[in-house]
């Protein structure tokens, strides 16, 4: 059994130099349709064609190309960081949360390459 409850979805983060040029172009060039923009947080997320599946686009200065960070949403992020943190996961700071909106807590696999568990906080409960 897992140590964590996932939800049906999960968000491929890539960092852009400018999100809504980016979103533009994966509008079309694959079709994807835009949930939205977050100007305040730097952030916009678009969706793809298959069910469950967002890109989360992430403005940054300078992208890091190539790195794209899975984010599996959860019900409840502080039981999943507890369980995960018990089991030895590192974690990558303290879970940062932008109120109503989203709770992310940043881990790693064994190897470094970057996760990151999200709990939605627009559905309240």
């Amino acid at each position: 059994m897992p140590l964590v409850a996932l939800d049906n979805t999960i968000t491929l983060a890539i960092s852009v130099r400018d999100r809504h040029a980016s979103a533009a172009w994966y509008r079309d060039k694959l079709g994807f349709e835009l949930i939205h923009h977050i100007d305040e947080a730097g952030w916009s997320e678009m969706r793809t064609k298959t069910e469950g599946v967002t890109l989360g686009l992430g403005e940054q200065t300078e992208p890091a190309p190539g790195n794209t960070v899975p984010v599996f949403g959860v019900p409840d992020i502080g039981t999943a960081r507890t369980a995960l943190e018990a089991a030895g996961v590192r974690f990558d700071g303290e879970t940062e949360t932008i109120e109503g909106m989203v709770s992310t807590a940043t881990f790693y696999d064994p190897d470094g390459n970057a996760l990151m568990l999200a709990q939605d906080l627009s559905k309240g409960d």
